[in-house]
């Protein structure tokens, strides 16, 4: 059965999970003059019910998925669109230039690049095909996890702070992040198992 927690996490990054995924984002210039000179690329920064492995300890797999109604609660009042999570910021929702939309399958965003020189280049970048994958930074308020399935569920996201383009190396973060929200878990099972063999081995005891 699956456990309900509550997370209290605060502003710091340490406290932020990192969630990077492959993706397909389009590119799309709009026409000619002025505004049809607008850089956009779009796409989806968090599916909602796709099941990802996060973490895999002693060959067993530890996977998250993301409720449908995670975000119902979030503050998405500052999101902010950037490379590798860090460096300049090329769009964000406080300015109109990055766009945000949960509908059935998941976020999805549309960020305007062609503000900043290196908004211009990420598009070029992304366009190419160089960068195909997003990461999004987020904190929990709720998760619930099955022992059976090992997977936690992202029940309800406290806060979104940005999306952004990615490289393909997966974020060392990621791993942290998860190996954090697993641990108990992993120590729940291991005391199970210990508690098990040391009743086989009373019970082998007692019969011998």
């Amino acid at each position: 059965m699956p456990e309900t927690m509550t997370e209290t996490p605060n502003a710091r990054w340490k406290d932020r999970e990192f969630r990077e995924f492959e993706f397909e984002i389009r590119a799309a210039a709009a026409g000619e003059g002025t505004e049809e000179e607008a850089l956009y690329v779009e796409g989806y920064a968090v599916r909602f019910n796709e099941v990802t492995v996060l973490w895999e300890y002693d060959n067993i797999q530890y996977k998250e998925k993301v409720d449908p109604g995670a975000l119902r609660d979030a503050d998405m009042s500052d999101v902010i669109f950037n490379y590798n999570h860090g460096g300049k910021v090329m769009a964000r929702t406080r300015n109109k230039t990055l766009e945000l939309k949960v509908d059935s399958k998941g976020l999805f965003i549309r960020a305007r690049l062609d503000g900043t020189e290196e908004g211009r280049k990420l598009y070029e970048e992304i366009k190419g095909g160089y960068i195909d994958r997003m990461s999004y930074a987020y904190t929990t308020l709720e998760t619930s996890y099955d022992s059976e399935t090992r997977t936690r569920t992202i029940l309800r996201i406290k806060k979104l702070y940005d999306v952004s383009a990615v490289d393909i190396p997966a974020y060392d973060t990621t791993s942290i992040s998860a190996r954090s929200a697993f641990e108990m878990e992993i120590e729940k099972e291991k005391e199970v198992a210990a508690a098990a063999e040391r009743r086989r081995k009373l019970i082998l005891k007692t019969y011998l």
